[in-house]
């Protein structure tokens, strides 16, 4: 969405940020490619790569025996294919800088599934399999590499699942109160942790991942909500 990504870049840079807004496929690796040679071209370097596209469409809402092969595959190359591409282009020249942070936003279902969602589960597992593995492989490099696991966070992915699946609001409302600290998550909660896991602060962490989603893991169990983040 340029039209989307301008107006964030443009409204960063009121506020004194240097900031520019490149536009891609993350599932591309000629795109991927591009974005990250552009972002270093315009920043001079690259020290810290988010990884935090992400899609699960109404299609996907189905179980493993319903679910088409087209959307299957669009999710796992958005939602897992993208971080191996992105971090791919980025580990050089992270490296080049004598290292960094790569942050790969998962989920918590991809510790613990929920009913309908082979896809997207299946997904956010494998971010945080691919999140250790590269730990362990870059380390030596100084770049450390964790995910973030979100329980469910007010976005236009959140709201659109709710949509989905039936009264926006009155889900919203459902999913926050299903969570012990009595609502849902707001971006900025993310961004918070991202910025700590990107910063010398945790300088001793990588191989792991945080959660970040009002103690809803601590439940141990799903229960009957129907949720997404």
């Amino acid at each position: 969405d340029a039209a989307a990504a301008a107006h964030h870049a443009d409204g960063l840079k009121a506020k004194g940020h240097r900031v520019f807004s490149v536009i891609g496929d993350v599932s591309s690796a000629s795109d991927a490619e591009r974005m990250v040679q552009e972002s270093v071209d315009m920043l001079g370097g690259l020290d810290v790569l988010v990884n935090n596209a992400g899609i699960q469409p109404p299609a996907s809402y189905v179980t493993a025996e319903d679910m088409d092969e087209a959307t299957w595959d669009r999710v796992l190359a958005v939602n897992l294919k993208g971080q191996f591409l992105m971090s791919k282009f980025a580990i050089a020249r992270i490296r080049a800088r004598g290292g960094g942070a790569i942050l790969n936003i998962a989920s918590v279902q991809g510790i613990q599934s929920q009913p309908r969602v082979p896809a997207y589960a299946a997904s956010n597992g494998g971010s945080l399999s691919l999140t250790q593995n590269m730990a362990l492989d870059f380390a030596k490099d100084n770049i450390r590499v964790l995910a973030i696991n979100p329980g469910t966070i007010d976005t236009p992915l959140a709201r659109g699942a709710a949509r989905t699946l039936g009264d926006e609001d009155a889900l919203l409302a459902r999913w926050g109160s299903a969570h012990p600290i009595g609502r849902i998550g707001r971006p900025h909660d993310i961004g918070a942790v991202a910025v700590f896991l990107a910063s010398p602060g945790a300088s001793f962490m990588t191989g792991v991942s945080v959660n970040v989603d009002g103690g809803y893991m601590a439940l141990g169990a799903w229960g009957a909500v129907p949720d997404s983040d």
